[in-house]
């Protein structure tokens, strides 16, 4: 019940919490453009990019960390968890130390990052430096500290300080862009932020958990096993970080800062969506990982038909919003000179779509634990991608790079991940899901061409914002009607609608009890 209890919590908080930082985030860049420019944002994107990569060096420590103190915690051993900590500290501190190592090292060379003239109010090195330490002391102060709400599923605790953290943040950057217009002291807020965010955790940790103290020392065998997990996460990280990172990195260098902007704008309201379907689909998939050990194959396969089809019909409707939305809210938000291509958006809405599916598939992956036999694909198709960037940019520029991503998972990253799955885990032929698959693809590509063409001709010479509310409007009847009127007789339809019934019921009764 505890542990219910918990989750719950958590779920509620990370979810309002991930609302709260998209909101804020989006009226922080908001005002980041119209105030300093977007020259200034792309600068911001290019740093955060970067920084990710430096970030390599943390490779899955926080992870292994707090994987290791569950059971000294379910045995209540408090001298093993204290010794725990006193490693984390330690780890940290040096991933600290190499962080700001590797980040002077990159420092000479940041000019050659960025195409076209920086403008001249710019102290390149001093503006990266401010993000550096920033991330620097995120490490040495009382990082380590998490770990201890982490493995305690008091994750909500966490949630609060970052909300009351970001707030005063937020209201502090958004002062200092209207008044003052100094990116110096936009940085340097955001500096202090971090340094009161471990502090106030570390205070909350010493609160709520005062017997765990960072001493002692684990036995070289308990290490070992600790420095084993932790490579085996390594390439997954190098992986991630890479396709996050790799695409911004290279548009600064061959295209420009206002290019970059202009990319990261469309790819932050993507991601932000993607954020939401999973939220949506991750809570319906929770007991995936008991499934595979108490059910049968066949039933654990008809599950899996069943996921696929609810994320689809997600993917779909979403897939189908963002193409006919996002260029009236671009033009909305930032102008019509700020616009991508429409194939760029075409590349977009495909990239949206198969990430989405692939989060399905991955949360398999992960519950059957295979990640030793899954380990090179992420870091694989995170070098074709790359390569592929560095090719295309030069021929066909942003769009090159968008392609380049939605290439290297089309043809590497998902087929290989299917094959793990359906090879180690459900021990089957993939040709069947396949076929089910392509299904879905052609019906949500008649979902997009139709509901685009009929954008197009009801929003034709009317104002942007009555153009933006209609083709929400028309994006919202016409996917579902046609995933209706095409799966209605199916049994993924039936399981989709009773399961929708079935939580209408429980929150009824919910409200009559209250």
């Amino acid at each position: 019940m505890q542990r219910t209890k918990n989750a719950v919590r958590n779920a509620k908080s990370g979810m309002f919490l991930k609302f709260y930082q998209m909101f804020g985030q989006f009226i922080l860049r908001t005002v980041m453009i119209y105030t300093l420019g977007m020259e200034y944002l792309g600068l911001s994107s290019l740093f955060t990019s970067i920084l990710q990569v430096l970030n390599l060096a943390e490779l899955g420590v926080g992870s292994a960390m707090v994987y290791s103190m569950y059971k000294p915690i379910v045995d209540n051993d408090s001298k093993t968890i204290c010794a725990l900590l006193n490693l984390y500290k330690k780890y940290y501190r040096i991933i600290g130390f190499v962080i700001l190592f590797l980040g002077l090292i990159v420092m000479p060379f940041l000019p050659k990052l960025i195409s076209g003239d920086i403008p001249e109010s710019m102290n390149l090195y001093v503006l990266y430096f401010l993000n550096l330490i920033t991330i620097v002391l995120s490490y040495w102060l009382f990082a380590y500290k998490n770990s201890i709400l982490n493995a305690h599923q008091r994750l909500d605790i966490i949630n609060k300080i970052s909300i009351a953290s970001i707030t005063i943040q937020y209201i502090l950057q958004i002062i200092v862009l209207f008044v003052f217009k100094n990116y110096y002291l936009f940085l340097l807020i955001a500096l202090v932020a971090q340094i009161l965010l471990n502090i106030f955790t570390s205070i909350v940790v010493n609160r709520y958990y005062p017997k765990y103290k960072a001493k002692g020392e684990l036995s070289s065998k308990e290490k070992n096993k600790i420095n084993i997990r932790i490579k085996g996460l390594v390439t997954s990280k190098i992986g991630e970080v890479t396709i996050n990172s790799a695409d911004s990195i290279v548009i600064s260098i061959f295209l420009g800062l206002n290019m970059l902007a202009i990319y990261n704008n469309y790819y932050y309201i993507i991601s932000a969506i993607m954020g939401l379907t999973n939220i949506i689909f991750t809570s319906t998939i929770a007991g995936i990982g008991n499934s595979l050990i108490v059910d049968g194959k066949e039933k654990n396969y008809n599950d899996l038909l069943k996921f696929t089809f609810m994320v689809s019909w997600i993917a779909c409707f979403c897939s189908t919003a963002i193409l006919c939305l996002i260029q009236p809210f671009m033009i909305a938000w930032v102008g019509e000179g700020n616009l991508l291509s429409l194939e760029c958006v075409i590349c977009f809405v495909i990239f949206f779509y198969m990430r989405v599916m692939n989060q399905l598939w991955v949360s398999y992956k992960d519950a059957a634990g295979i990640w030793d036999k899954d380990k090179y694909r992420p870091l694989l198709t995170a070098i074709f991608n790359l390569i592929l960037n560095l090719i295309l940019v030069h021929y066909i520029g942003i769009y090159g790079i968008i392609l380049s991503t939605v290439i290297s998972l089309l043809l590497m990253g998902s087929p290989w991940l299917l094959i793990n799955l359906f090879k180690y885990v459900l021990e089957r032929k993939l040709n069947n899901y396949l076929l089910i698959i392509l299904k879905y693809v052609l019906v949500t590509i008649i979902s997009c061409a139709i509901s685009f063409a009929v954008c197009h001709y009801a929003t034709a010479n009317i104002n942007i914002y009555l153009s933006i509310i209609l083709s929400g409007i028309i994006c919202l009847i016409i996917p579902n009607v046609i995933y209706i009127l095409i799966f209605n007789k199916s049994k993924e339809y039936a399981y989709v609608k009773d399961l929708i019934n079935s939580i209408l019921k429980r929150r009824i009764q919910d409200e009559k009890s209250n």
